[in-house]
């Protein structure tokens, strides 16, 4: 069973999220926005930090200039170091900064080596602030690297998957950049060895059903878009040098921009960024969004290239249908989320005019839900004990396991819905071996070795 303090939260939890929802329903409606929100102002956010704190970089980016939807890139240090052949680690003792390189080196073999697809946790650090091969700008603002970008020219950076994460929150809070989101990001940046992209979705009342969802797969084609601009970027450097065109110094930085100036090559992505090797994740209600972007991915095919959603991940689904299922039943009043609560957010979430808990985007199960689920790709599903929507979550995949798609569930004893995610459970053991799980299989399908089961 949860321990006391956790079901004393649970309680201070619900009573806190039902009043919230409560006051929203009764509320007299306003006329709907679509630029809409992505945060609550009772949320506490974490600040956006470009230096490499705990070994992970951040970045807000506002993508669409018509709606509030923005993202939070995640960059992990391991995204500057290039990778080596060899099995081994080796040691830098010589060169300019060749203490400050010695430190890296030592603070990478601390991590254990099957958290890294491409080479060996402890790999050979590039010197004097990682700018070399790179063509990066980075500078050290009180004692931190802070990394500024990259060169177009430059083509033997480190490439990594790219995993596009979509926060929990019942529809109608939470947020991309919340300190809980925040900390699980980083968490699955460094053990995945991954660049997440963090979705700000626009949030219900103000946004119903299917803002969120269009959002979810706004992103997917915004990581198409800026890997189509990268290549036209560096193509235009390319060009200039080819053509012995007087070349500056200058030129190294220059980027495809739109009408106002601005840089339109966001080049954490361009740098490091692997489309072809992308993953969803989503949490709670995000894997719902996470799901429907995966079916929009099977159908688009080839358009969506150069991305490639390669497998997804379903952090304790927000299903729901009409015909409850034995967890529904029995565990309806459940820790933190009960059944009543989140059939008020499904109200806020859906309009009125097609609310039904066997809507497409609340029951996986109902027919004509297409795509065909044979054409999905591999899904992990994490289902917690005391969740009472843990066995429609699993139900799911075992449809996925039926017509030969990999969709293993991870259940976990003694947990509660959000157990990985929940701000007071994210430092438990049970949320870190959590993590560390979904790293073991999502690597089966971003290593380019192929598998990774040597750990």
């Amino acid at each position: 069973m949860p321990s006391v303090a956790v079901k004393l939260y649970s309680v201070f939890f619900k009573f806190l999220l039902k009043h919230r929802l409560q006051n929203r329903i009764q509320s007299p409606p306003e006329e709907s926005s679509p630029f809409g929100v992505t945060s609550r102002p009772e949320e506490s956010t974490a600040a956006v930090n470009p230096s490499f704190t705990d070994g992970v970089s951040t970045k807000d980016i506002h993508i669409d200039p018509f709606t509030s939807l923005s993202v939070r890139i995640f960059l992990p240090e391991s995204a500057l170091i290039a990778p080596e052949p060899d099995s081994k680690p080796k040691a830098r003792t010589t060169g300019t900064g060749s203490a400050q390189v010695d430190t890296v080196n030592h603070k990478l073999n601390q991590h254990p080596s099957r958290r890294y697809s491409y080479g060996t946790a402890g790999t050979q650090a590039k010197e004097e602030h990682r700018r070399n091969s790179y063509g990066c700008s980075n500078d050290v603002e009180g004692g931190a690297v802070v990394y500024r970008g990259y060169s177009p020219l430059s083509n033997n950076s480190r490439k990594l998957p790219v995993m596009l994460q979509f926060h929990g929150g019942g529809w109608v809070s939470g947020s991309n950049n919340s300190v809980a989101n925040d900390f699980f990001c980083r968490r699955i940046a460094k053990v995945c060895d991954v660049i997440v992209v963090a979705v700000g979705y626009r949030l219900a009342p103000e946004n119903r059903y299917p803002a969120a969802f269009e959002d979810g797969l706004k992103v997917l084609n915004w990581l198409g878009k800026q890997a189509n601009l990268a290549e036209c970027s560096k193509s235009m450097g390319s060009a200039r040098v080819g053509g012995n065109a007087e070349f500056k110094k200058t030129d190294v930085h220059r980027h495809i921009v739109d009408t106002f100036g601005a840089s339109m090559v966001e080049p954490w992505l361009a740098a490091h960024g692997d489309p072809s090797r992308c993953v969803l994740l989503g949490v709670s209600c995000g894997a719902n969004i996470a799901d429907y972007v995966a079916r929009k991915a099977v159908e688009a095919g080839k358009l969506l290239d150069p991305v490639k959603v390669v497998a997804q991940v379903l952090m304790y689904p927000f299903f729901i249908g009409s015909v409850p299922t034995r967890s529904e039943i029995k565990l309806a009043n459940s820790y933190f989320f009960d059944k009543a609560m989140c059939i008020l957010a499904w109200k806020l979430f859906l309009p009125e005019e097609e609310f039904s808990l066997d809507h497409p985007a609340a029951n996986p199960l109902v027919p004509d839900r297409g795509p065909p689920l044979k054409l999905m790709p591999p899904t992990l599903t994490v289902v917690a004990e005391h969740d009472w929507m843990r066995d429609r979550a699993i139900a799911y995949s075992e449809e996925l396991r039926k017509v030969n798609v990999d969709a293993p569930v991870l259940e976990y004893k003694d947990a509660v819905h959000e157990f990985a995610t929940l701000d007071m459970l994210l430092k438990t053991p049970q949320a870190q071996a959590c993590a560390e799980d979904i790293a073991i299989w999502v690597k089966k399908y971003i290593s380019l070795r192929g598998h990774e089961f040597s750990y």
